[in-house]
């Protein structure tokens, strides 16, 4: 469960069913109280009407009680005499109406009955009540449910019977059942409701921790927790704060190294180029032997020069430098840096490209297109082609190759400092270049990716915020 389900998630479902337990439980109480209840006053109500029933037809049958002396009379003050002229069915077909379906009786060792057929009582309810006992019992007869009740006559031996439609109980116990159903499923997506905003507040904290932490590894290294009075969660937010402020005091500590070693690097590499310079302006007279070594030296020198220059750039923006906003025309800037990068002209602009506006530090996004091209032209068999188009974020900017392209595994780590594409065939790169163009980026706001160039190559796409 931990697994597929996020902390928010897990404390909803928790709060979900705990409103669901708690529905269930109550529901059923509700359930056996009221359906015990209403099923007892209904059988109640049956065997009160049965038994008034039963005094009427024994008052048909036997006319009034008299008075009774067991001393004097012996057995026969128990068994009335029948009136002479008593018709049993009519008498029986005249009771008054009750909401029985079905009256019968058994009466001098014979059944009589309005309606319905003696041999569906049970038989153990017969014999119940002709030994002297009121009982009732639920059955089906025709496919209707009743309750049959029986009450036993003066005389011994004989008993009356009625049939009491369920129908109307059966339904208001299913419309009480279909309702706490109901109602339980309504509680527990309250409960997911009120578990959804006790996370969100619960949470609060956790999502601040989370975004101050996304803005860390952002390189915003002065992103700091606002919690630190918070009594639960002041001890968190003062150990993130102190590990944030030591992380950033030793991010500018190792730019100002890198910084303070390419500022005193900057001199004797001067003296090294101007020194090849020299060399080989006069090339021709140099020994056969040492033109090739002094080639490979002035190569190796220009990689020296581009990765002092590349840890100048880093370490400026590692000392937070802020740069300078200004309104640029992108298809212009872009232009003007693909074009120089390349030595010819590489860009293609959209018309509805052509007037789009950024605000953006020039210099820093100067770079970031001079870096892409260069990599295409010393790393990837040169460029072939930058665009320039509306779309994405505001503008879309793409930098086309005609190397081998770069393997999905590599696409993140070719942006690391000194990270290179195992794959992609880019192995003489300093690992600075695409560095320093992520950085860039993402300080205008904007997202950078590679893809495939169709027909071969890599493509570097850059989206950025323009108006």
């Amino acid at each position: 469960m931990r697994g597929r389900f996020s902390l928010r998630g897990r404390v909803m479902v928790a709060y979900g069913l705990l409103a669901l337990g708690l529905s269930s439980v109550l529901a059923l109480v509700t359930w056996k109280v009221v359906s015990d209840y209403l099923t007892e006053q209904r059988q109640s109500s049956a065997i009160v009407e049965t038994s008034d029933n039963a005094a009427a037809f024994h008052y048909g049958v036997f006319g009034a009680p008299k008075p009774c002396n067991p001393a004097r009379e012996g057995a026969e003050c128990n068994s009335p005499t029948p009136r002479a002229d008593v018709d049993v069915q009519a008498l029986l077909n005249s009771l008054p109406s009750t909401d029985a379906a079905s009256s019968m009786v058994y009466y001098s060792n014979r059944w009589y009955a309005s309606t319905g057929r003696p041999s569906d009582l049970p038989p153990d309810l017969i014999a119940t009540v002709l030994d002297g006992h009121t009982a009732h019992r639920s059955v089906t007869v025709g496919g209707q449910h009743v309750l049959a009740v029986g009450v036993p006559l003066r005389r011994p031996g004989e008993a009356f019977f009625e049939w009491h439609p369920l129908e109307s109980l059966d339904n208001t116990l299913r419309t009480l059942k279909i309702t706490l159903v109901v109602a339980a499923i309504v509680t527990a997506l309250i409960g997911l409701a009120v578990g959804r905003l006790a996370s969100t507040l619960a949470l609060r904290p956790l999502a601040e921790l989370t975004r101050v932490a996304d803005a860390v590894a952002r390189g915003q290294l002065d992103a700091r927790l606002p919690a630190e009075k918070d009594r639960d969660l002041g001890g968190l937010a003062r150990s993130f704060n102190q590990t944030a402020a030591d992380l950033e005091r030793r991010v500018a500590a190792d730019a100002r190294f890198a910084g303070d070693v390419s500022h005193e690097l900057r001199t004797p590499l001067m003296t090294m180029l101007n020194s090849m310079q020299l060399i080989q302006n006069h090339r021709a007279e140099l020994p056969a032997p040492v033109r090739e070594p002094v080639e490979l030296l002035g190569d190796d020198l220009d990689r020296f020069r581009r990765l002092v220059i590349d840890l100048l750039e880093i370490s400026r923006d590692d000392g937070g430098d802020q740069g300078s906003r200004e309104i640029v025309r992108i298809a212009d800037l872009v232009r003007a840096a693909a074009d120089a990068t390349a030595g010819r002209e590489v860009t293609t602009v959209a018309p509805e490209a052509e007037g789009l506006t950024l605000q953006a530090d020039k210099r820093r996004l100067e770079r970031v297109i001079a870096n892409l091209v260069e990599n295409a032209e010393d790393h990837a068999g040169g460029c072939k082609g930058v665009g320039v188009e509306a779309g994405g974020l505001g503008v879309i900017i793409t930098v086309d190759d005609a190397g081998p392209g770069i393997a999905a595994e590599d696409r993140d780590r070719i942006f690391e400092r000194f990270g290179r594409g195992e794959t992609s065939g880019r192995g003489r790169g300093v690992g600075l270049g695409l560095a320093i163009v992520a950085r860039h980026v993402q300080w205008h706001a904007g997202t950078i990716q590679v893809t495939d160039r169709p027909g071969g190559g890599a493509r570097f796409v850059v989206e950025l915020p323009a108006k």
